[in-house]
């Protein structure tokens, strides 16, 4: 069992930063991959980044490449996402996921994680 919460969501203008982080308890963190997923009103929950239990690979969403970093300190558990020049559409709640399968390769179905956090929000205002 991995338990995830998630922090760091808020307010912020376009075009501002914030970092989100996801604290796991679970022994078994350093070798599980994790996933960020975000659901706006009205939408279906949806992929945005997920990075290998290792941290040797990420994968991001088309619709924020190059604007959202995940990384991982396996020592302290904890996964973050930068997220960069935010936009109105990326207003959502973001939850953080762990994949059950432990050392298993990077996963990006919403099926394929089995723990989730709590949720944070974030609100962009133009």
């Amino acid at each position: 069992q991995v338990q995830l919460v998630e922090s760091g969501g808020g307010v912020v203008q376009a075009g501002g930063s914030l970092k989100l982080s996801c604290a796991a308890s679970a022994r078994t963190f350093s070798v599980c991959n994790i996933a960020w997923f975000r659901q706006a009103p009205g939408k279906e929950r949806a992929l945005v980044a997920a990075i290998r239990w290792d941290g040797g690979r990420t994968f991001y969403a088309d619709s924020v490449k190059d604007r959202f970093t995940t990384s991982r300190d396996n020592a302290k558990n904890t996964v973050h996402l930068q997220m960069n020049s935010l936009k109105p559409e990326d207003t959502a709640v973001y939850y953080c996921a762990a994949d059950k399968r432990l050392v298993g390769p990077l996963r990006v179905g919403l099926r394929d994680y089995d723990y989730w956090g709590q949720g944070t929000q974030v609100t962009v205002s133009s």
